[in-house]
């Protein structure tokens, strides 16, 4: 079993992390506190081609394996979470499913400018009264001829506001339960699209996170993806890469969190020396320490499963899982180290803490990944 990286991986972490102190650090305060859109930033994030990394470069994609889009991920994510979570559903959701499932010409049409970051897209599956139960799907699809009639409400979709294609998922029979979703392609200047106001977030508050309505929105046949009933299972099969992708995040938040604290325990002193001589600081980080090398090694081997054509289920929830739990354990931790200027917003601890949340939440709650897990182990 071999640890090392290639020197092309070991590249693009590099490449990341150059970006994220250089790009991506000046101002993220600021972003946050007034939920502004890091539209510059995106653009320089397509330039650099992490909008399409794992894209096939027919399609105007990098070609990269998971591994380093997880290495990217993570360097991002240590930085400006809201920057990461718009790279990994555009990545590991949209990219990712237009890819594997659609077709040639969904593919000519959409992926090569989405892997290019000329545009970027959503993911529409949450609704009012569908989040974690994603079969009780009300938004409907109904069949016209050469078009279907689309009707509904999508919630908290991340880049909601910024994205000009959408992967929707809606129910075009409803007696045949979760077999009678589908998937389609929606433009965002398709008539009857209407985008709602930007949400008042926890964290991750310069990504766009709205609800999208769509009201007698005519979708052409050829848009859907896959055959007739394929939507569900096109949800299921696309989240779990995408949870990969939220568990690199989550896992670059702690580290982001950790490297702060570590810091800052040998600058700041208390009762004559530097705090990390203390064996109570001195332990935290060891936990701290040990708890991302393990959630590091989960994505790595999701990562590995997923680019050697195996089962990723399970790995991807189990990475999710830990990734998620031990962010938001590890950045009130750091918050903790840094005591007082841990809770202001200059020293970035609090946002990361803040950011955490949502990794719990998102692309599977922690609930239902152990869901996913227990079923698996108990067959």
């Amino acid at each position: 079993m071999d640890f090392n990286l290639t020197n092309e991986q070991k590249l693009i972490r590099e490449s990341a992390r150059e970006f994220a102190q250089t790009e991506l650090l000046p101002g993220v305060i600021d972003r946050d506190e007034n939920k502004t859109f890091p539209k510059e930033q995106v653009k320089k994030m397509a330039e650099l081609g992490f909008l399409g990394m794992m894209v096939d470069p027919q399609y105007g994609g990098g070609g990269m394996d998971t591994i380093s889009y997880v290495l990217a991920m993570e360097e991002i994510s240590k930085i400006d979470a809201s920057c990461s979570v718009i790279m990994s559903v555009n990545n590991s959701l949209v990219c990712w499913g237009i890819e594997k499932y659609g077709s040639e010409e969904h593919k000519d049409k959409y992926l090569k400018n989405l892997a290019a970051g000329k545009i970027i897209g959503a993911f529409c599956l949450s609704e009012p009264e569908a989040g974690s139960d994603a079969t009780s799907q009300k938004t409907t699809a109904i069949d016209m001829g050469d078009y279907y009639l689309l009707n509904g409400t999508k919630n908290w979709i991340t880049n909601g506001d910024s994205a000009s294609v959408y992967l929707v998922m809606a129910q075009t029979d409803v007696e045949k339960g979760h077999k009678g979703i589908n998937a389609f392609i929606v433009e965002r200047n398709f008539d009857g699209v209407t985008v709602g106001p930007k949400e008042n977030k926890l964290g991750i508050r310069s990504s766009d996170t709205t609800s999208v309505m769509f009201s007698d929105v005519k979708v052409p046949k050829k848009n859907r993806i896959g055959e007739d009933g394929f939507g569900f299972k096109f949800a299921m099969k696309t989240l779990e890469g995408g949870r990969i992708g939220i568990a690199a995040q989550a896992l670059g938040i702690a580290s982001g969190a950790y490297e702060l604290s570590l810091a800052y325990s040998k600058e700041r002193k208390a009762f004559g020396k530097e705090i990390y001589k203390h064996q109570a600081i001195a332990f935290k980080l060891a936990d701290m320490a040990t708890e991302i090398d393990c959630g590091r090694l989960l994505c790595f081997k999701a990562a590995w499963h997923k680019d050697n054509g195996m089962n990723y289920a399970d790995s991807s929830s189990m990475a999710k899982l830990y990734c998620a739990e031990k962010a938001m354990r590890i950045t009130t931790e750091a918050v903790q180290i840094h005591g007082g200027y841990g809770f202001v917003k200059e020293y970035h601890v609090e946002r990361l803490m803040r950011d955490a949340k949502i990794t719990q939440i998102y692309e599977g709650t922690s609930e239902i990944q152990k869901i996913v897990i227990s079923r698996s182990i108990l067959r």
